[in-house]
């Protein structure tokens, strides 16, 4: 995947991670270091991010666009990886032809903060943690369900779904030859008021937010109760419920304001499909108002 590319910043020139095997293991590309990832990084998280042949990738920081060529060569998958070093850039370029893979895999001399990312299902990065804060709130941005994928580095409050550490053999940074893997699923926007008709009158969900985590509430017929096990994976939502018949399971899609799914309790499951009749803000505190993807 990646290597140290620029990204410009007020205060100057931060630099940013990657790598692709076959080359020295550090190498200066005039102001870029160029720092190797081991090629089992790069198959771990592409492993972790699920990554299939309906897929399109984007690696920003591509480097000799290992990340990108590899995905293209195992699962079948496309995308583009951007870099602001030419040379680079052209060498990634030479290596998916070499690799037989140049109609699925291409590579952009580009600054990654003027890069669209809108096409993106799997997004993949190597950045510093001063650049992967300026790059959330874009990426909180992205249609709900976008997987990403971080080498060593987090996103700030926004806690990933899974992180793990794992032998990194040949890494040419650090004394533990350990690197960290962190995904996420971009989540839905959930906070606000739900409603929708069933068997024992109307119902009413009241969903609060911090990034993928959510907490709430579920009334019916005057009763009120807390939801428990709650999980929010992109515009998947699971929640149970102790209502008057027992606890019940709701599982449901969020498509902007609307929710459907199924919910089992202790008769035969029923559909259920709700409405948002109130919105809140929940917590992206990084995302200001028109702010977009590209």
């Amino acid at each position: 995947m990646p290597l140290l590319v620029r990204a410009v910043l007020k205060v100057g020139t931060l630099l940013l991670l990657s790598g692709y095997a076959a080359m020295p293991a550090a190498q200066d590309y005039g102001d870029t270091p160029y720092v190797q990832t081991p090629q089992v990084v790069v198959d771990t998280m592409l492993k972790v991010a699920k990554v299939s042949a309906r897929d399109y990738l984007i690696d920003l920081g591509s480097g000799d666009g290992r990340m990108i060529i590899t995905a293209a060569r195992r699962y079948g998958a496309r995308g583009f990886g951007v870099d602001l070093d030419k040379r680079l850039v052209t060498l990634a370029n030479r290596n998916a032809a070499k690799m037989g893979v140049a109609d699925r895999a291409v590579f952009y001399e580009r600054d990654l903060h003027d890069t669209d990312l809108a096409k993106a299902d799997v997004l993949t990065i190597y950045l510093l943690p001063e650049v992967n804060l300026m790059v959330r709130p874009r990426i909180l941005a992205l249609k709900p369900g976008t997987r990403l994928v971080s080498h060593d580095y987090g996103f700030g409050e926004w806690p990933p779904d899974v992180e793990f550490t794992m032998d990194a053999p040949g890494k040419p940074v650090g004394r533990d030859q350990k690197s960290k893997v962190l995904f996420w699923v971009v989540p839905s926007r959930v906070a606000g008021t739900w409603t929708w008709q069933g068997p024992a009158g109307q119902y009413e969900l009241q969903l609060d937010q911090v990034f993928q985590k959510i907490t709430g509430t579920l009334s019916t017929g005057g009763r009120r109760v807390d939801i428990e096990k709650a999980v929010l994976t992109g515009t998947d939502i699971r929640f149970e419920a102790a209502l008057d018949k027992g606890r019940q399971a709701f599982h449901g899609k969020v498509v902007d304001n609307a929710i459907t799914g199924e919910w089992r309790g202790s008769g035969a499951p029923r559909k259920w499909a709700a409405t948002r009749t109130a919105l809140r803000e929940g917590r992206f505190t990084d995302l200001k108002p028109g702010v977009t993807a590209r």
